[in-house]
């Protein structure tokens, strides 16, 4: 960024010059060499001089590339971050934005892997409420990012991927061009984009791309790819009348009015009625929207966690006794629940015997788009459950129109109901939370570090900022004890539980919230940062704001779990079950890994009574305008 704020020539200039200078040092050897009908002639349309034999190298200038015009229309679609590690399938595209575009809407982010750049854009439309941009090449750069895309498309996030290849085998420089090429990129991750295209012309890409920005926009939210192909970005532009298409956003769909007024009636008739709510959120105004519904009703809330649905201060909020509620509803509200089955049944591992949660008669209605569009291949639908009825619409759009057929139902009959009820939860809510504090008071002084105790003391470090939680399902103390009221403040998780996610997500996160002077804060497992530590030398390169607490149990400790069940089934040996499962002797020093590329960082630190000191400097350190890491050694879980 320095560089391009110093005088100097544009690319224009520069291109010009440059084969001024070539043409002159030439003209000798031309003249001596060439007939004279070898001079230049007019320069072909794109800008491209030529002689009428074969050309010289320095004569050969394309002043507009595709790649310009590909910049034009990323811009048009207000495109803020591109996100890749570098590669030679999108070059020129990359040209395009460093100096055509100034690197400025877009800006460039250097990622050392290709699935930091995606994971990075997926925590950053769930901070920003868009998409930003993810640029992978070819068919091994699709490749490397292909995990941190299905976490995305399982998580309903929308990312704008952009993959480099060369089609046109007659011109694909020979060797690593040729293998790193492909006939069709998307095919790879087809099964979990939303949409993608392989544009044959400029104007095919423009309308492509604002095609694809639109559907990743309209839910269900999901990654889309757009194919930029090598020749049509380095070759000059040709097309005459090149138009971008105006972009219009899809207003998200309501459920059918009927099915919400029916839905209504049975909430307002209910004596147990339960709202679950999992990824039915996008901002504050829908938190709001819960809030109302529930106030309405005066129904319990259990907020799954997939998104920040439901103040964790409000009386009505019960996530932590979900399945009590569940086995006394009669009447369950499910908002874009990703699960449904989970929330009435459970199975036991690893006998797999299943056992029902709730009332036979109980009646459930399912809002949702999760039917709307789905695939065969990959399962993240998870098991069918029957509910009594199904209403295909957007859980936020539709809530407004929900809750007016409920408040117009509402007799003062039920309103009395209502607030014997709602004293009933406001009671068992102050309960909740004391046995919240009590419990968390055990292990306060142990070593290493217990996972309660890290929870209360980066809160105690962070409460006096506006804060985000980037990954909001790694420690579940932060979702008891923290006082989440704004969107913002607990993203939720992955998506596909995909390992990996955690650093580079919430360096997007960190990205999105730096603009609004959101205080990013994650909580950082020590698996999890192992697939990329490289974001860290990003985090560090583009001054990008975030505090890493890491969760350092030096090992895979679910999977401990499960090696221990199976010894358990099998009769074998448990204390063995750690082996292939540690991540110790030697163990990894985390503070000197993210020292080595620029972070600043502490630890590891053991005894809690240094943790507090610790985190306060980070913060200062965040605060600055950098990122910082504290390496805490926890307990396993």
């Amino acid at each position: 960024m320095d560089e391009q704020k110093k005088p100097g020539l544009d690319r224009r200039t520069f291109l010009k010059s440059a084969a001024a200078t070539a043409g002159v040092a030439a003209a000798p050897a031309v003249v001596a060499q060439a007939a004279p009908d070898a001079a230049l002639v007019a320069p072909k349309a794109g800008g491209q001089s030529s002689r009428k034999d074969k050309p010289y190298p320095g004569d050969i200038v394309i002043e507009r590339p595709g790649s310009d015009f590909m910049l034009d229309v990323l811009k048009s679609l207000d495109i803020e971050y591109v996100a890749t590690n570098p590669a030679s399938s999108f070059r020129s595209l990359h040209e395009s934005i460093i100096n055509y575009g100034g690197n400025r809407k877009p800006e460039l982010l250097t990622c050392t892997h290709e699935e930091i750049a995606t994971a990075m854009a997926h925590g950053y439309a769930k901070a920003a409420g868009k998409p930003m941009a993810a640029m992978v090449h070819g068919s091994v750069g699709l490749q490397h990012a292909a995990m941190a895309v299905y976490n995305a498309w399982v998580d309903r996030v929308p990312v704008l991927l952009i993959a480099g290849n060369g089609r046109d085998a007659s011109k694909r420089r020979p060797g690593t061009e040729w293998n790193h090429s492909v006939q069709d990129p998307a095919l790879m991750v087809r099964d979990y984009l939303k949409w993608d295209d392989y544009p044959g012309s400029l104007q095919h890409f423009a309308e492509s791309a604002v095609r694809a920005y639109k559907i990743a926009m309209t839910p269900p939210m999901e990654p889309v790819l757009i194919t930029a192909d090598i020749d049509l970005q380095e070759e000059a532009i040709h097309e005459s009348d090149l138009k971008i298409p105006k972009l219009t956003r899809t207003r998200p769909p309501q459920g059918d009015r009927a099915a919400l007024a029916e839905a209504a009636k049975w909430l307002v008739e209910a004596s147990s009625p339960v709202i679950i709510a999992d990824r039915c959120v996008r901002n504050q105004d829908g938190v709001k929207l819960m809030v109302e519904l529930a106030e309405a009703l005066q129904a319990p809330v259990v907020d799954l966690g997939g998104r920040m649905n439901f103040p964790s201060t409000h009386p009505l909020c019960h996530s932590e006794a979900r399945r009590a509620l569940v086995r006394e509803a009669d009447v369950v509200l499910l908002l874009e629940v990703a699960d449904p089955w989970a929330q009435f049944n459970s199975m036991s591992d690893p006998h797999k015997d299943l056992r029902s949660v709730g009332k036979k008669d109980a009646r459930i209605v399912n809002l949702s788009m999760h039917e709307v569009y789905i695939r065969s291949n990959y399962q993240d639908f998870q098991r069918y459950q029957p509910v009594d009825m199904h209403i295909n619409g957007d859980a936020q759009a539709s809530l407004p129109a929900l809750i007016d057929e409920v408040k117009r139902l509402v007799s003062d009959e039920r309103k009395r109901a209502f607030g014997a009820r709602g004293e009933k939860l406001n009671d068992a809510y102050r309960k909740e939370k004391a046995r919240a504090r009590e419990e968390a008071a055990h292990g306060w002084d142990v070593s290493p570090v217990a996972t309660a105790r890290l929870a209360a003391e980066t809160w105690n470090a962070i409460k006096g900022e506006p804060w985000s939680l980037a990954v909001s399902d790694r420690i579940p103390w932060a979702r008891r004890l923290w006082p989440a009221t704004e969107y913002h403040h607990m993203l939720g998780g992955s998506g596909a539980q995909g390992v990996g996610y955690g650093a580079s997500a919430s360096l997007g996160v960190a990205l999105a919230n730096k603009s609004k002077g959101i205080f990013t804060v994650t909580f950082q497992p020590d698996g999890d940062l192992m697939y990329s530590p490289g974001v860290l030398w990003t985090a560090a390169y583009h001054k990008i704001p975030v505090l890493y607490v890491m969760h350092n149990n030096r090992g895979y400790h679910q999977e401990v779990m499960h090696v221990q069940r199976m010894a358990a089934l099998h009769k074998r040996r448990v204390e063995r079950a750690v082996i292939g499962n540690v991540i110790d002797n030697p163990a990894i020093d985390y503070a000197k890994l993210a020292q080595a590329q620029g972070v600043w960082a502490e630890g590891p630190i053991e005894d809690p009574a240094k943790l507090g000191a610790a985190l306060k400097r980070a913060v200062a350190v965040v605060k600055g305008g950098a990122p910082a890491l504290v390496d805490v050694v926890c307990q396993g879980r």
